[in-house]
């Protein structure tokens, strides 16, 4: 370990991954790929011939012309007390966990335990909003309110994102707090669509960008090997928050109405925010020169432009799903109003599974390898179980009931709401960790900015489309899951294509 004042020296620990010093990163254009020397045991960084290379086989996926990169087993990676992981600047280290580790890790879960706890609750909160105080507007109107939020929760990080490597998380956790906790108290008195823009769609969203920023970047101070387990961990508190939120609303709706079910929504955020407010540090000084403003010029780069594409649809279709199961349910005729709430429950308790999981296998297979299965599923599960079963329920309605498949109406959606919760919970925990392995360490700001600049404006338009498609379909749910599963067959196809890119067909690869 260094003593330049310029690394990050922690104090001992058992073991710990090690960043050394190599020489400059290559020009602009170039990407940098790791190379596993199994002699050394060391994960060194090679750069690889550019994009717009003129040599002749330019045109070849970068495989055909450039080293294979051996995959990195467990077993290797933990034959030795200590991994060297090269990177521009000092060396830096990274302790894969320990005491403060693992305690920013139960800090980031708590953080989104309340913060995408409430995301994934939105579908309960329309489709009661939708009955109530805002029964006078569309679906596709009723949307922009909740689509908003979702844009600001994501699109706000760009901005985040200096300040946390400037200054830390702890303002920005608690600015973050504050806002979330402000807006969910005074949801409970809100009457007018206005009312709700601003304090669900504006506030809410805000506050929920402040949280999910630091949460998931503080992980990565601390976890290099581990750094997709690790931020799996953390974000199933979103996942775990989606089933107790929602069950919580639906008991306490009819029983103390909608201002105080809210409130007790914002006094358990109180709670929560505080753990993540004590818990969440950061530890890795900004490395000079590093930027996390977007740069549009790196989309020059055909893996990365692929997997911000993947990334745009995946999130496209995301959150229609989230946002729309229980309105479907309920309308579907084959279940009761209390039973449609819990489906997003039961959704949330798949995508508890599906944050941990992927990220967990991807350590160990390879991140997109597992992205590519999960959207697979996705994919697969909306187009052959929820769409039968919205032309089942559509039949059904023609005959002023369920036309005797009520039942098969409700096992379809049960079996795609947990299965869809599962595969879909790798879109959100290992996103990150993806992206993140298309670049330099130091380069991970301004690429993950880069990519959910153009990401954020598909969380924008997603659900207000899903909602118009509802209305062009006279209520009928088919053209808003031919859309939800057609986003993910595209996201799909973007992401193989990048994979191919940077090692090609054999799935074998760990990548």
């Amino acid at each position: 370990m260094t003593t330049d004042s310029k690394g990050s020296t922690p104090g001992p620990v058992e073991r710990q991954t090690t960043i050394q010093s190599i020489p400059p990163l290559p020009p602009t254009g170039e990407v940098a790929v790791p190379r596993f020397d199994a002699s050394e045991q060391t994960l060194t960084e090679k750069p690889c011939d550019s994009f717009h290379s003129s040599h002749d086989d330019s045109s070849k996926p970068e495989h055909q012309h450039q080293p294979q990169s051996p995959a990195i087993s467990p077993a290797a990676s933990s034959s030795t007390d200590t991994e060297r992981l090269a990177e521009d600047g000092d060396e830096v280290t990274y302790p894969e966990g320990g005491l403060q580790g693992w305690l920013v890790v139960l800090g980031s879960f708590c953080g989104m335990l309340a913060a995408f706890g409430l995301m994934n609750t939105i579908g309960v909160l329309q489709a009661y909003l939708s009955t109530n105080q805002l029964s006078n507007y569309n679906e596709s109107q009723i949307g922009w309110i909740f689509s908003l939020y979702v844009f600001l929760s994501f699109f706000c990080g760009i901005q985040i994102g200096p300040v946390f490597d400037a200054h830390g998380p702890k303002w920005l956790i608690l600015a973050g707090n504050i806002l979330l906790v402000v807006s969910t108290l005074l949801l409970g008195v809100c009457t007018e669509y206005w009312h709700f823009l601003i304090v669900f769609g504006l506030l809410a969203g805000t506050g929920t960008s402040l949280i999910f920023t630091p949460a998931i970047s503080a992980i990565g101070h601390f976890f290099l090997l581990k750094r997709g387990s690790a931020t799996g961990i953390g974000a199933m508190g979103g996942s775990i928050g989606g089933v107790v939120f929602p069950l919580m609303l639906q008991s306490l709706l009819p029983r103390l109405g909608f201002a105080w079910s809210t409130r007790i929504l914002g006094f358990i955020f109180i709670a929560l925010c505080g753990v993540a407010q004590l818990l969440i540090r950061s530890r890795l000084p900004r490395k000079p020169g590093s930027s996390v403003l977007p740069d549009f010029r790196i989309l020059r780069e055909p893996a990365f432009a692929l997997s911000t594409a993947g990334v745009f649809f995946m999130e496209w279709g995301l959150f229609i799903p989230i946002t729309y199961l229980t309105s479907y349910a309920l309308s579907s005729g084959a279940m009761t109003e209390t039973f449609s709430y819990q489906l997003i429950a039961i959704l949330n308790a798949g995508s508890s599974i599906g944050r941990w999981a992927p990220g967990y296998f991807g350590d160990r297979f390879g991140r997109f390898n597992c992205m590519a299965i999960t959207l697979f599923l996705c994919g697969l599960t909306t187009l052959a179980l929820w769409l039968p079963a919205s032309f089942l329920s559509a039949d059904g309605h023609s005959d002023g009931g369920v036309a005797g498949n009520g039942g098969v109406v409700k096992a379809l959606t049960i079996t795609y709401a947990f299965v869809f919760g599962v595969a879909s919970g790798s879109n959100i925990s290992l996103t990150p960790v993806c992206i993140g392995q298309l670049c330099d360490t130091h380069e991970y700001g301004r690429y993950y900015a880069t990519c959910y600049t153009i990401v954020a404006f598909g969380t924008l338009t997603g659900i207000p489309i899903a909602g118009a498609l509802l209305e062009a379909c006279e209520d009928r749910y088919y053209g808003t899951i031919l859309f939800t599963g057609g986003c993910y067959v595209v996201s799909l196809a973007a992401f193989v294509w990048a994979r191919w890119i940077k090692v090609g067909w054999g799935w074998t690869v760990k990548y």
